[in-house]
């Protein structure tokens, strides 16, 4: 796999910088959108991503049982995969199990943590044989959430994507649009 994670604050340029990889080195694309629209403001993010996407490319909506793109045919053609974004899909994740986090164990958030794992292990594992660029927001650089639900997610979703950098071969850190290489090789 030839890896590269994109990460940075909220309204970084993240995924116009991911974008732009994609769009220099890809020619058959699939963009994994993991945001479910829950909202106005979701909707309305969701749409201007659609908008401002190249037609060419196929978009997968999807934040979990990435498994079963192995059947997609036009996952199998694509020879360039970006994902948008692995915070999203954390989030998704933490929220499905509808778990009361002011009263619940560390064991159950251990096994959560380790469900959400298991994603990741199998979506790096789909994308092996592909040019895969992975976008996610940098979760420790702001202040120390003051509900739980705040920290485990930050917990989680920090160490994902120190799993993530590690597997990738570049990784790229974006600051007021502006790309800093901190991994990897041209």
């Amino acid at each position: 796999m030839d890896l590269t994670l994109v990460t940075g604050g909220a309204r970084s340029g993240k995924s116009n910088f991911a974008e732009k990889i994609v769009k220099e080195n890809g020619k058959n694309i699939i963009y994994i959108a993991t945001a479910i629209a829950f909202d106005e403001g979701m909707k309305s993010r969701i749409k201007k991503h659609r908008k401002e996407r190249p037609s060419s490319w196929h978009t997968i909506e999807r934040y979990k049982d990435f498994y079963s793109l192995k059947e997609n045919n036009k996952f199998k053609e694509a020879d360039t995969i970006i994902l948008d974004c692995i915070t999203i899909m954390v989030t998704n994740l933490i929220l499905e199990k509808n778990i009361d986090f002011d009263n619940t164990s560390m064991d159950e958030i251990d096994s959560l943590e380790n469900e959400i794992f298991l994603e990741i292990k199998e979506l790096l594992k789909v994308l092996d044989e592909k040019k895969v660029i992975l976008v996610t927001n940098e979760v420790g650089m702001g202040l120390v959430p003051s509900y739980k639900l705040g920290s485990v997610f930050r917990d989680i979703a920090g160490r994902v994507n120190q799993y993530i950098a590690e597997k990738a071969d570049k990784v790229y850190f974006i600051v007021s649009g502006l790309p800093m290489k901190i991994k990897g090789e041209d």
